[in-house]
């Protein structure tokens, strides 16, 4: 553990805390101490996100959201996970999840991401909010009232019977997982200037989001024929689900545990130093 002591302008204790400073006592000094700075990259080990200049104290004076957003899209990710692989008989594309969508994905999230955006966490702040909008339309999709799968189905009876009826909604509702694919590949590649759970985090939700748009546009195609692949697909999408998950989860215990003081740490895989940000290369040239 390094920290520099000094005195600032107006001669109260000032503290840095270096790299090196474990979790938990950095949590604990930015809660009891007058006037603190932090590096780089024990920032992002706490927060999940590169650091920035932020004006005030809210940083030293509320706790740390990042982890409500992680338990809303833990509860939300584990459970479809296994719906997707069918494990023990789970099934019905995560119906039985839907509370469960709706409140820990969806509100959670969204509460997580609403109070980074008041800390200046622009990252992971956009991250939170717009899965859990995702959750949220998700949860919704699958409630009867809003009708979004009915309303494909064709008058006639045969047409129903022979599954046509699904061929609009499969087509629809990849371009939806297609566009979150794309804005995980975004966030995939913010994420490497944070740490290596992060990146599996968005790398596993790219490829689960990829397999299902192609599971949907392959049912849409040919419902009876694509069947068996598409339901390949979707089992793949649960796999990587389940990886993301447990990625999530490690992320989770690593917050936690800092946050009650435990004498356990554990490592994130810092990126910070890898990939220098705009503003170090722009002072190099200087």
């Amino acid at each position: 553990m390094e920290n520099d002591g000094s005195i600032d302008s107006k001669g109260s204790n000032h503290e840095h805390l270096h790299d090196s400073t474990s979790p938990e006592l950095a949590m604990h000094k930015m809660k009891t101490a007058g006037s603190i700075s932090i590096s780089p990259a024990l920032f992002e080990k706490l927060y999940l996100s590169p650091q920035n200049k932020v004006k005030g104290s809210l940083r030293q004076t509320f706790g740390n959201p990042t982890a409500i957003g992680l338990t809303g899209h833990v509860i939300s990710i584990g459970p479809l996970a296994a719906d997707l692989m069918g494990w023990r008989g789970a099934g019905g594309s995560g119906a039985a999840s839907i509370p469960f969508f709706l409140y820990f994905g969806g509100v959670l999230m969204t509460l997580g991401g609403i109070l980074e955006f008041f800390l200046g966490n622009t990252f992971p702040s956009v991250v939170f909010v717009s899965f859990g909008a995702f959750w949220l339309s998700y949860g919704g999709l699958l409630l009867p009232q809003l009708n979004a799968y009915a309303a494909y189905a064709p008058p006639d009876a045969t047409s129903i019977a022979e599954g046509l009826e699904t061929t609009g909604f499969n087509a629809s509702f990849g371009f939806v997982t297609l566009s979150m694919g794309l804005l995980c590949f975004m966030y995939l590649a913010c994420s490497i200037r944070t740490n290596i759970a992060f990146v599996i985090v968005f790398l596993t939700l790219l490829i689960a989001f990829s397999l299902i748009t192609g599971a949907y546009w392959a049912l849409a195609l040919d419902y009876t024929g694509n069947g068996g692949f598409a339901a390949k697909l979707l089992e793949g999408a649960g796999a990587s689900s389940f990886v993301c998950a447990a990625a999530s989860w490690w992320i989770l215990f690593s917050l936690m545990f800092a946050s009650v003081d435990m004498p356990i740490s554990l490592p994130l895989g810092d990126l910070s130093t890898r990939i220098p940000s705009a503003t170090d290369r722009k002072l190099a040239q200087d």
